[in-house]
């Protein structure tokens, strides 16, 4: 899951993980962007690197690059890590940043490593916003461009088969019906295209807000808001209606702006690429309640 900040990509992530356990999947939900919050989405206590059983069938970790290196040098490379790496670990960030991927390739390479050794059935990454997930995506396709031969060319390579079958992975973009987010998943979508190998499973349309009035409710109240009406609504209700009309004319006006965002994002994304809609809850937006509404619109927009 990637999308703008703020739109509910935590939530999707955390919401569709849920839906699959509940579904019977062995599902490990994975935090990676830093802002997210699994914590607060599942009501428990902070995620770790290590997975940790949040209820039967669902597993929810968070991504460390320094807990991946230590886990890859004593998985690939036979090397006993106790403790703190220290001395490595410092090597470790002078070679990341001298060199373009090597943290994006630890975190791709943990997940690719979990979907080829089948520990779970499903695997959900809560991952990077739009102005990352490019750079995450694409390392290993970089990195192995560049090494033909040796363990890094064999690593990137089968990081690369699982991240090019269709059938094993994609990328989900969130959005919200607003210009902002709107723009960044069509430029993400053309980017994921253009610059990847992983195709775009689908783009979750989060908060669309309902149809709240009929054409002819929205024609009642704009006669109630003329002022002989309102006056005599006001004298026999006891109470100034204004307020009330306008937060109706608010809505529709909100409705309208957001249908013409969608209708944008339609036009914008390959039609190929299913759009699933969750609405607008009118409650807080975290939380398991929360989530479960969640998964209960996304299991409908899945037709599970």
């Amino acid at each position: 899951m990637s999308g703008k900040g703020g739109v509910g990509k935590t939530t999707m992530a955390a919401a569709l993980a849920l839906l699959a356990a509940e579904r019977g999947q062995r599902t490990l939900v994975c935090e990676v962007d830093p802002k997210g919050d699994l914590a607060a989405s599942y009501e428990c206590g902070p995620t770790r690197f290590k997975p940790s059983e949040l209820q039967p069938g669902l597993w929810a970790m968070s991504m460390n690059t320094e807990e991946s290196l230590r886990e890859y040098l004593s998985l690939f490379l036979r090397i006993p890590v106790a403790g703190r790496i220290g001395p490595l670990a410092r090597a470790f960030d002078f070679v990341a940043t001298a060199a373009p991927g090597v943290k994006e390739i630890l975190t791709v390479g943990k997940l690719c490593y979990e979907v080829r050794e089948n520990h779970y059935d499903l695997v959900v990454v809560d991952a990077s916003a739009t102005g990352h997930i490019i750079g995450q995506l694409a390392a290993p396709q970089g990195i192995n461009e560049v090494v033909h031969v040796g363990l890094v060319s064999q690593q990137t390579g089968w990081m690369l088969d699982i991240l090019s079958d269709p059938e094993l992975t994609g990328l989900c973009i969130v959005a919200t019906p607003e210009e902002m987010p709107v723009n960044e998943t069509v430029e993400l979508a053309a980017r994921v295209q253009d610059e990847t190998t992983v195709e775009l499973a689908a783009v979750i349309v989060n908060r669309v807000l309902p149809e709240l009035f009929t054409r002819s409710e929205e024609d009642l109240f704009e006669t109630l808001c003329e002022p002989e009406v309102a006056a005599r609504i006001e004298k026999d209700a006891g109470g100034e209606p204004g307020p009330i009309l306008a937060a109706a004319r608010l809505a529709v006006t909100m409705r309208r702006t957001r249908a013409a965002h969608l209708d944008r994002l339609r036009q914008g994304i390959d039609a190929a690429v299913p759009l699933l809609y969750v609405p607008y809850l009118f409650t807080r937006a975290h939380g398991v309640r929360a989530l479960r509404q969640v998964a209960s619109a996304l299991s409908a927009e899945l037709g599970l």
